[in-house]
């Protein structure tokens, strides 16, 4: 069943197309294993966690955008900004 609301495939290719301008990481089992600690350590979601543990080991970011994680804690040296407060 497709969703009322879904987005074509031609547009959805496009999208992913735009998205390829910016620098991505890709998640190695390094950085899943530390998701993992920090999912515990943290008590985030892994998903979460996984966004706070990939920027820093494999692109030096100390800060990420997040609508989810907007609060003012620090991470392990990475601090979540939440732009829309």
């Amino acid at each position: 069943m497709i969703r009322p609301d879904a987005i074509g495939h031609q547009q959805a290719v496009r999208l992913v197309e735009l998205f390829r301008r910016f620098p991505v990481q890709d998640l190695t089992s390094g950085m899943m294993m530390a998701a993992l600690d920090a999912r515990q350590r943290f008590q985030l979601s892994y998903r979460d966690a996984a966004i706070i543990e990939a920027p820093p080991r494999a692109m030096g970011c100390t800060q990420v955008l997040s609508e989810d994680l907007g609060g003012r804690q620090d991470h392990g040296g990475v601090r979540p900004t939440n732009l829309f407060r």
